[in-house]
């Protein structure tokens, strides 16, 4: 392989080389007009494939939604092992997340029960619903924007959204009414976290005049409200790898279309790769919802049986 490399990019002479390796100029011209093996092609093909896609989705992928896109956009049948092997071969990985934590405490008459508990199953869509605010930088400034969102527990689908300069209770109560105004028979279970937009009064009101029954996560128990945290490490792992953001407005842009992105493009495993959007579009069109059961973590069963009651 180093003869053949230098050969075609430095045009290095054949002879020399061999004599230097120790190599008889036979073996390597039997080497390189040897038929190549079925699964030594199907793993250049693979790394084709590997390369492609992380160059498209610019290095959002890791080895298992690699494999999972690839085998359901090309019909194939590769293992994850196998992709993962050839990534490391490739030096290609996904972006890491960092982890960041803040946490606002509030007056413990205004919140609500966990009623959630951690269940984060849900049958039908509209039968449950999270939500959280989360900030982004805007470059160069020292200013930040405010993202609130209210997703789905049955698809993962954001049913609302809103972008604001502001952290403050216009933007949770403007997110609320879009998702209400687009789900206007909806009575979910409303599960967020204990910030101060969601335990005043006005926004309480809002929830009982629904027929919503309200429920908090506990104090530095992030987990409770898992799946909006997690949520928020993929869109800022992976949308700053896909947009350019400069300004204000490329990332108001980048937030939008990494939304759009995530609700239409995003295939999921859990969903048998498909996307929130299609599956909310399933259920909402037929008598019985598909169950997508979120799979069991060893780790958060061990966690439980040594720490829950």
């Amino acid at each position: 392989m180093a003869i053949q490399y230098f050969t075609e990019k430095r045009q290095w002479n054949i002879n020399w080389m061999c004599r230097q390796l120790e190599i008889s100029r036979a073996a390597y011209y039997k080497w390189l007009h040897r038929p190549i093996p079925k699964q030594e092609e199907e793993n250049i093909n693979l790394a084709e494939l590997i390369k492609e896609y992380d160059e498209r989705f610019c290095h959002i992928l890791g080895y298992r939604r690699m494999t999972s896109w690839i085998n359901h956009f090309n019909h194939t049948n590769y293992s994850k092992n196998r992709s993962h092997r050839i990534m490391k071969k490739l030096g290609i990985h996904s972006v890491i997340r960092k982890k960041k934590k803040k946490y606002h405490f509030s007056k413990p008459e205004t919140t609500a029960e966990n009623k959630l508990k951690r269940d984060f199953n849900a049958g039908k869509p509209n039968e449950k619903w999270v939500t959280d605010v989360t900030e982004f930088k805007i470059p160069e400034t020292g200013k930040k924007l405010y993202l609130s969102a209210i997703f789905d527990l049955y698809d993962r689908y954001p049913v609302a959204y809103v972008i604001s300069r502001r952290n403050d209770n216009q933007l949770v109560f403007e997110t609320y009414g879009k998702a209400i105004e687009q789900n206007p028979e909806a009575r979910p279970l409303f599960h967020s976290d204990r910030g101060y937009q969601y335990t005043s009064k006005v926004f309480q009101t809002k929830l009982q005049k629904q027929g919503m029954d309200q429920s908090m996560s506990r104090v530095g128990h992030c987990i409770d409200n898992g799946p909006t945290e997690g949520l928020w490490g993929i869109i800022k792992s992976e949308m700053y790898c896909m947009y350019k953001i400069t300004d204000e407005g490329s990332l108001r842009s980048a937030i939008d279309g990494y939304m759009k992105f995530y609700a239409e493009e995003r295939p999921q495993d859990r969903f048998h790769c498909k996307t929130p959007s299609e599956v909310r579009r399933e259920a909402l069109g037929s008598e019985t919802a598909i169950q997508y059961p979120i799979a069991e973590n060893k780790r958060i069963e061990a966690y439980k049986a040594k720490w829950c009651v």
